[in-house]
């Protein structure tokens, strides 16, 4: 078996769980600096990540670990509080500016593409504390932070990401409150903030599609987390209607606004409706696109997916009227209780490819980039790994089924878990 010629091969960090440095050099206060100091039972046995992997002082020894591996790309994102401590342009941290630059000019030195992301959960204090994603002037500071972003490192970085998983830091953030700001208000902020999140990617791809794209000719998207829905039972029509509103609230939200039409799934809008009157609101608790839709439309330039997983997906109607996110979908979602498991992650080889075929069907076969796959290890690790061995041999099995029929251009692998701290992403 041969990978198709060009395909790339990537490693992918964010700045929070790899840097350490948080209040290095100038750099300002993120809300993960504030949430994780604050401790309590969200914080898992009171870590944070002041100290990380330490990548902002052992850069050279991550880029050992990436020529070791002959990466071809590798992906990371910036810390927007590192280069912008308050969040605006007032306030440019040269120290942060230099420290991106040496990244970005080692690489393309020892023949690896960035591919860099501008958003990855990790928002300044600062403009969290005039609202942060729930307030509509995100927007407008997401696009000062990008445009500085693309007039500063567009001259060398050709692929971008403006904000990663925004389906999951919208839920993990507003719905269930374990990631910052913490803010748990169930069935309403989870929905304001994705709205907000869509406008300001979309903005921002504005900004380089007519200030940047004809000099620096580069490519703009944003990452979306999908894991695989199987209807439970494959025979049921209930199931099966109930796995197309899974993947429509939780892949599609964000896709079809711009891969399609700049608006939400017919069968979001509809069942947060009706939902929303059984439960005595006068308008429906999802924001509306009016004009924005035509500026949303169209705004990316491959299509970033985020696959770890699969789950079993039945009917449950929600006759109680119950507020919540899982309530609107309708939704009872579990893992087959023979998937070799570890933490959230099964092994579901076979998911990625359904997925990938979904989206190809979906989206008018989009070059696709997978930018983040991955099996977690447990602490203490170890280097006997043969389960995430066996999973990436079995998940790369899949893919070649179906590289045929896909415009798949590059896969970069992960550890797992988006917040795992205490070992490097590359070690």
């Amino acid at each position: 078996m041969a990978f198709p010629a060009g395909f790339g091969w990537g490693a992918a960090t964010s700045a929070y769980q790899v840097e350490g440095g948080w209040d290095a050099d100038g750099k300002g206060p993120c809300v993960w600096d504030t949430f994780t100091h604050q401790g309590g039972e969200r914080v898992f046995k009171n870590q944070t990540g002041d100290v990380a992997c330490g990548s902002y002082t052992l850069w050279e020894e991550d880029l050992k670990c990436i020529k070791q591996l002959g990466l071809t790309h590798y992906r990371f994102s910036l810390s927007w509080s590192r280069l912008l401590p308050d969040g605006t342009t007032g306030f440019i941290n040269q120290k942060g500016i230099d420290y991106y630059n040496k990244i970005i000019d080692d690489l393309l030195a020892n023949g690896v593409r960035p591919i860099v992301t501008l958003y990855h959960f990790d928002l300044p204090q600062a403009l969290e504390d005039q609202g942060g994603w729930l307030s509509e002037a995100i927007i407008e500071s997401f696009d000062k932070y990008a445009r500085f972003c693309f007039s500063t490192f567009g001259d060398r970085v050709k692929q971008w990401i403006t904000i990663n998983e925004p389906n999951i830091f919208a839920v993990m953030a507003y719905e269930f409150g374990v990631f910052p700001p913490g803010v748990s208000n169930v069935g309403t902020k989870a929905y304001q903030a994705a709205h907000n999140l869509i406008k300001a990617h979309a903005r921002s791809w504005h900004s380089y599609d007519s200030l940047f794209r004809k000099e620096q000719k580069g490519m703009v998207s944003l990452s979306i987390f999908a894991g695989w829905a199987e209807p439970a039972d494959p025979y049921s029509a209930s199931d099966q209607e109930a796995v197309k509103r899974a993947m429509a609230f939780q892949l599609d939200f964000f896709a079809k606004p711009i891969f399609i039409d700049g608006d939400y799934p017919e069968v979001v809008k509809s069942q947060v409706a009706l939902m929303s009157k059984k439960q005595g609101y006068s308008s429906s608790r999802l924001p509306e696109f009016t004009e924005e839709k035509r500026m949303i439309k169209g705004t990316a330039d491959f299509f970033a997916v985020q696959y770890y997983t699969t789950r079993l997906v039945k009917n449950q109607e929600n006759r109680k009227g119950e507020l919540g996110l899982l309530q609107d979908v309708e939704v009872e979602v579990f893992p087959d209780p023979s998937w070799i498991s570890l933490s959230w992650v099964c092994v579901v080889p076979w998911g990625i490819r359904k997925l990938l075929k979904y989206i190809k069907d979906t989206y008018n076969n989009p070059v696709i980039y997978i930018t983040e796959n991955g099996f977690p290890q447990g602490d203490p690790t170890s280097f006997d790994d043969t389960q995430r061995w066996e999973y990436f041999r079995q998940t790369f099995q899949e893919l070649f089924k179906v590289f045929p029929q896909l415009k798949c251009h590059g896969l970069h692998l992960t550890p797992g878990p988006i917040l795992l701290f205490g070992e490097d992403q590359l070690a």
